[in-house]
């Protein structure tokens, strides 16, 4: 048997070249770029989020097909909600019609979804949703889908910091929000901004950053498959040589 050695309560295999990955299991991505690409477009706000909606359905399936086993979007963060009051409102329309129109069609592709953030503050009814959708989705294994919704990476330390009560990373992440969500082997983020936005601040320890122009309802196939192919360029040491 190959040995194996623990990073971050994750096992790594000795016998792979890991400094050489092929192709990133686990990915993040920062979709950012609605506002703008609905302005360019001389449409409201959240015009430009319902097409985002409709671009993280899509490179969804795109990720399924492409092997990729975790995909996580940043949603919607704790300072969203400093927005305008109809941006915010309307976000929260659209995220909550989005769950109910289209958990079941997700379920039946097999995708497992999981939202990640605070619960306080949202109302009942999305917080059912939300439940809802995960009690129906998780069996599902061909992908996971993590949605980070009301959520903030300083946030999440927090709250987890507050439950915590031992002495180890591995315990510590079993306080974080979703304690079976992989570290992201590779982070993407659109619309040219090159900042993390404090978006999984714990679990990006490690990960590979790829930054795109695009904004985020322009982010196509061949883009996603080309961010794959620049992680497949780099090495990866984890501190070592």
């Amino acid at each position: 048997m190959a040995p194996t050695v623990e990073r971050e309560g994750q096992s790594l295999d000795l016998d792979v070249d890991h400094t050489h990955p092929s192709h990133p299991r686990y990915v993040a991505i920062i979709t950012d770029g609605n506002g703008r690409w609905a302005r360019a477009h001389g449409l409201p706000v959240n015009e430009g989020h319902s097409a985002g909606a409709d671009t993280v359905k899509a490179r969804l399936r795109d990720a399924a097909e492409l092997g990729i086993e975790e995909l996580t979007v940043y949603s919607f963060s704790t300072e969203n909600w400093s927005r305008p009051a109809a941006e915010v409102q309307g976000l929260i329309a659209m995220f909550s019609k989005r769950i109910a129109g289209e958990t079941p069609e997700l379920h039946e592709e097999g995708v497992r979804m999981r939202f990640i953030g605070r619960r306080e503050g949202i109302s009942e009814q999305l917080v059912k949703q939300m439940d809802g959708a995960e009690a129906l989705t998780a069996a599902n294994e061909r992908i996971t889908l993590f949605v980070a919704f009301n959520y903030g990476g300083r946030a999440e330390i927090l709250d987890a910091a507050r439950r915590f009560s031992g002495s180890t990373e591995e315990e510590f992440r079993q306080c974080l929000y979703a304690p079976e969500m992989h570290d992201p082997d590779l982070i993407i983020r659109t619309s040219g901004e090159r900042r993390l936005s404090n978006y999984l601040l714990w679990q990006s320890a490690y990960s590979e950053l790829v930054f795109r122009d695009e904004l985020w309802p322009d982010f196509t196939r061949e883009a996603l498959e080309q961010s794959l192919a620049e992680f497949s360029e780099r090495r990866r040491r984890f501190g070592g040589r």
